[in-house]
């Protein structure tokens, strides 16, 4: 943003800051004129702290940034990811299922809808039992799925938010760390002879995904008494390296695509999705792609007054750039969105923890606060204290569903309970007052000092997501609404929000330290703190 448009938000953050959200809420029809409907989803955004004014403001900003040009050249398939020279299509991946025509290049559609049929194919042969045609052995039972980041954040949230509509063929499992205990734990527990590998990496050179392929590669060659061919027949690649593929004795029958021009965090929606769709058969996973398409179409046509991805845009930028909050705190109330707080970690962090704008130069205000969070009503029992009466404030996404895919009525109905009592709590707080009235006992001293103990500040901003229930479409819708937010908070913060060079200097050091570690040859390049914990590590080898 120019230094003018943060003089605006200044002034605005200004004027509201003496304003508590008491006052904000008591305005005539507050919930009507701040909350929006888009499909499944219901955004109640009327316990941040915004007026009519301050809103207009914020939505002056974004018109002078052009938002729906930019939003244009994404769909249209214009290079967005200017330091890779790179377009950004991960919307065509489910424009398949949208009610508006596909602006993307006619050959990457054809080519989408060719690997989605593939995709079909292949789920449908293993879940018959009969994938012989693709080298697959019969009695398939379970599934591991050896990916990293993107690769396994999104594909894991999905697979664990859906388990009611799981068919039941196939237990599915996830490998994203290099850790040798959980992979040491998996191999007591599985079947070698019935597991099946899925092996997902763009490059095919990430270091945790081929090492821990390597690893269940042996494993499943020693039940075959250490024949690596019948080995090989256990694992799918997807990858853009086709020939590294081949090279482990996966033939290109076996080996789905992964694009330039979808990011990883991006990549739930391609063929790094089969996960999901072995889990909950191809109409399933149809229905998600749909769900996304449905947030992609408001997303286009939608006026920014009534665009969800937008509005939860100019919220984030008005809470970190307005009022100078520097985390975000995301709260699902249902224990099948456990992963989504992680899965946001990435998908926003990734992409907006930036520190220059995208031609390299300074900027001008600070950009993505730092994203957490975790299941309610756990975490109100672990640091809802802090957020509720510490000295910092942290604003929330509080997530719920309407209708659960259980008949526990009285379950949910607690469940909802409070989620819908934290965010009032978080916004009206407790008065001194109130506190003292309530303390009885003791001393005026003594009952001052415990109605302090008890006032809550309140004031604490909150948007509130309501799914109808947790389907394939609502979760699909979910899922895209936030990658459309950060794409207004890159252009209003003038970032690239889709490379992530920020992710590759530990990597490529944890390549030189490697040999170090099991030759005790260290350089003496190496810092003196790398240098002494390593000589520490062998010391106890």
């Amino acid at each position: 943003m120019q230094a003018g448009q943060l003089d605006t938000l200044a002034r605005e953050a200004a004027r509201l800051i003496p304003l508590h959200l008491r006052k904000l809420l008591a305005a005539p029809q507050r919930f009507e004129r701040f909350s929006r409907r888009a499909g499944p989803l219901l955004l109640d955004f009327s316990r941040q702290k915004l007026d009519d004014d301050a809103l207009q403001a914020l939505g002056d900003v974004l018109q002078q940034c052009g938002w729906q040009q930019r939003r244009d050249a994404m769909f249209r398939g214009d290079v967005l990811n200017a330091s890779e020279q790179r377009p950004v299509l991960h919307t065509a991946l489910r424009a398949a299922e949208s009610r508006l025509a596909s602006p993307a290049p006619a050959d990457v559609n054809a080519e989408i809808a060719a690997t989605l049929r593939r995709m079909g194919d292949l789920v449908d042969a293993l879940e018959r039992g009969d994938a012989g045609a693709f080298g697959i052995p019969d009695g398939i039972t379970d599934v591991v799925n050896l990916g990293i980041g993107g690769s396994d954040l999104g594909p894991r949230l999905a697979v664990e938010a859906l388990s009611n509509c799981h068919s039941g063929r196939f237990r599915c499992h996830f490998l994203p760390n290099v850790d040798g205990h959980e992979i040491a734990a998996l191999m007591r527990r599985l079947d070698p002879r019935h597991t099946l590998v899925l092996l997902v990496s763009k490059s095919f050179t990430t270091q945790e995904t081929l090492l821990n392929g390597a690893v269940l590669r042996q494993w499943i060659a020693q039940a075959y008494a250490g024949d690596e061919a019948r080995a090989a027949a256990h694992f799918i690649a997807v990858s853009a390296n086709v020939e590294a593929a081949a090279a482990l004795g996966i033939p290109p029958e076996r080996v789905l695509p992964m694009w330039d021009f979808v990011g990883g965090r991006y990549s739930v929606w391609s063929a790094v999705g089969l996960v999901l769709a072995l889990a909950i058969g191809m109409p399933n996973f149809r229905a998600f792609l749909r769900g996304a398409a449905l947030m992609d179409d408001h997303f286009r046509t939608a006026d920014w007054r009534d665009n969800l991805p937008v509005l939860l845009a100019l919220i984030g930028v008005w809470n970190r750039n307005g009022l100078g909050y520097a985390a975000h705190g995301v709260i699902p109330y249902l224990d099948g969105l456990a992963e989504l707080p992680a899965f946001l970690q990435q998908l926003e962090m990734e992409s907006l923890g930036k520190r220059v704008n995208a031609a390299g130069g300074d900027l001008h205000q600070a950009t993505v606060p730092v994203v957490w969070g975790s299941v309610g009503t756990n975490a109100q029992h672990a640091f809802f204290q802090a957020l509720h009466q510490g000295s910092d404030i942290v604003p929330l996404d509080l997530i719920g569903v309407v209708r659960p895919a259980h008949a526990l009525k009285d379950n949910h109905d607690a469940l909802l309970a409070n989620l819908l009592a934290q965010g009032a709590a978080f916004a009206l707080g407790k008065t001194p007052d109130e506190a003292l009235a309530e303390a009885t006992r003791g001393t005026e001293a003594e009952r001052g000092a415990l109605a302090a103990q008890r006032t809550f500040p309140g004031d604490r901003p909150s948007s509130t997501l309501l799914l109808d229930a947790l389907t394939p479409e609502s979760l699909g819708a979910l899922i895209a609404l936030y990658e459309h937010k950060v794409l207004v908070q890159a252009l209003l913060w003038d970032i690239n929000a889709f490379d992530q060079w920020g992710v590759e200097l530990g990597k490529s050091l944890a390549k030189s330290i490697l040999p170090a570690l099991t030759t005790g040859q260290v350089p003496d390049a190496f810092d003196a703190s790398t240098r002494g914990l390593i000589a520490a590590i062998r010391a106890l080898e």
